[in-house]
């Protein structure tokens, strides 16, 4: 994936799933059309990126 970091055990990239709520798009339609992805790595993910914001100034 050309150093993309992906979801692991999977090819997909991180990026898709912020991508698809980026886009207004639900997380169950992100897994349901990524379904090597679980719930609890999307979720993981996405608490990891709050803690890494939340003091953040954007």
């Amino acid at each position: 994936m050309s150093g993309a970091a992906v979801f692991a055990g999977t090819r997909v990239p991180v990026q898709t799933v912020i991508d698809y709520l980026a886009g207004g798009h639900p997380l169950d339609e992100f897994l349901d059309d990524f379904p090597t992805v679980r719930r609890e790595q999307a979720l993981e993910l996405l608490e990891r990126v709050k803690e890494l914001l939340k003091d953040a100034q954007i």
